[in-house]
């Protein structure tokens, strides 16, 4: 009895249900209404909302760089949709359904928020995108308007070639990827003043290069120097230099990025500790492995040149080895709530570089099981893809400590900050060639180089860092001890 009873009010639900949405399009004439209401609910389900995933280190929204699709577009699983800009890196989002693109919820430049919807996929393939109309244009399609038409009058002949004769011939048609280009390009255009989609690019299918950009804007500044110049007025005052003037300019995306991570390290007490490195030797062991993988067969991915900076990275993991404090993090208890450090197995080092978006730090990942040519090799990967904007969200994030070589622009002494989630970083400064006296009292020729380090004080005692430094500077100025470690 209480099956059939649920069973009787379950189908008066469902009659109600059906009942007011054949009320609903009931006025609609040359409709079948029980067809219209069930094709209504299979094609609601057909159109699907792509959400914009989280892609890690807590970022909340994304900027829309390009799209790689339109409304009406045919897309396969997998197929990339976008290119989004976070904080830290670009990234491509793929397709999760194959079917049609409905439409696109934000434009290119406009902020993405992570978990929303981006952009709708009608996956049976059929949805046509959504249609955008002027009042003006549904006005004139309403039938029985009381607007008049005009008639169309014909024009001579001689009238009518003068108007063709001022008709601009047709743009000529760009690429397919005539509107795409790097992160770096786009960091280029915006701090030029420039619009890509005015850029005609030379790149695969059309893509816009730097070169192109430069070359619009000399091409746009000789045609503006060719115009009248302004009013004497006018240029007094764009050339007074007497009041101050300021000019409001936003951060972007990586310097908002870099504010909120210095805020933070502010909290953190700074323990500085400086030493000067002989190179000598190293500069001589470097020599040799240049001229010997100069003249071999080099692997795929292998460098041809080492610098001096993976040589530094191993030390430093060899000495987080001896001090593996240096490679913890503090953090809080959560039986006791009292602070304590979290060590780290992996020595994943971070990288300080200088970007055409700005300061990034990619980390090389387990640096204590590669050799040195291996971290040269992985080195000029994340190299190469900064400078083009392709890091990806994994190259930039596990850090356990940081090497910052700010020597290879200037400087002797640095005074480097701790990342948050680290206890230690090191600063380069510049390879010098200085006079000095050996055993003997002679004055020979020495390649040094300071190293400046930061440790966070409220866990790391000055003599461990000093220890810690010591090993790294005893591996720089006696390199033969790397041969050791390979034993």
């Amino acid at each position: 009895m209480f099956l059939q009873r649920g069973s009787r009010v379950l189908r008066k639900q469902w009659l109600t249900a059906k009942g007011m949405g054949q009320m609903a399009i009931a006025s609609r004439p040359g409709e079948n209404p029980s067809s219209r209401w069930f094709s209504e609910s299979r094609r609601l389900m057909a159109v699907k909302p792509v959400f914009l995933a989280d892609i890690g280190e807590g970022i909340v929204e994304c900027e829309i760089i390009q799209w790689f699709v339109q409304p009406g577009a045919r897309v396969e699983e997998f197929s990339p949709l976008c290119e989004v800009q976070s904080d830290k890196a670009s990234v491509e989002i793929t397709s999760r359904f194959a079917g049609v693109v409905k439409k696109l919820h934000y434009e290119a430049g406009d902020m993405a928020k992570v978990g929303k919807p981006f952009v709708d996929i009608d996956i049976e393939g059929d949805a046509q995108p959504e249609e955008v109309t002027t009042p003006a244009a549904k006005d004139s399609d309403t039938p029985g308007s009381g607007a008049p038409q005009t008639p169309i009058t014909s024009q001579p002949k001689e009238d009518q070639a003068s108007l063709d004769a001022l008709v601009e011939p047709p743009a000529k048609a760009k690429g397919k990827h005539a509107g795409l280009a790097t992160p770096a390009v786009r960091h280029l255009s915006r701090e030029l003043k420039v619009d890509i989609l005015d850029i005609d690019g030379t790149g695969k299918d059309g893509r816009v290069l730097k070169e192109d950009i430069y070359k619009f804007v000399k091409a746009r500044d000789a045609k503006e120097s060719g115009q009248p110049s302004p009013s004497p007025a006018a240029s007094s005052v764009s050339k007074d230099t007497s009041v101050q003037t300021e000019t409001v300019v936003p951060l972007s995306n990586t310097e908002l990025q870099m504010f909120r991570t210095m805020t933070r390290s502010l909290s953190i007490p700074h323990f500085l500790y400086a030493d000067e490195v002989d190179f000598s030797h190293l500069v001589d062991l470097r020599r040799r492995l240049n001229r010997v993988l100069s003249q071999g067969q080099s692997a795929t991915g292998q460098p041809t040149k080492l610098s001096y900076l993976p040589f530094i990275i191993k030390a430093v993991s060899l000495a987080l080895y001896q001090y593996p404090m240096l490679n913890a993090r503090v953090d809080t208890d959560p039986q006791s709530g009292k602070p304590c450090l979290v060590h780290r197995s992996q020595h994943n080092i971070g990288i300080a570089m200088d970007t055409p978006r700005g300061l990034m730090v990619p980390v090389i990942k387990n640096v204590s099981s590669l050799n040195i040519v291996s971290i040269a090799a992985e080195l000029n990967r994340l190299q190469a893809a900064a400078l083009e904007g392709k890091l990806l969200p994994s190259d930039l994030t596990g850090g356990t400590i940081t090497v910052s070589n700010v020597g290879n622009i200037g400087g002797t002494y640095v005074s480097p900050v701790i990342v948050e989630k680290e206890v230690a970083i090191l600063g380069i400064g510049r390879l010098r060639t200085v006079p000095a006296f050996d055993e003997t009292d002679q004055v020979i020729k020495k390649q040094v180089c300071n190293f400046s380090w930061s440790a966070d004080h409220r866990v790391i005692a000055g003599a461990t860092m000093a220890r810690a430094a010591e090993v790294v500077r005893k591996m720089v100025e006696e390199p033969d001890l790397f041969m050791l470690e390979l034993v």
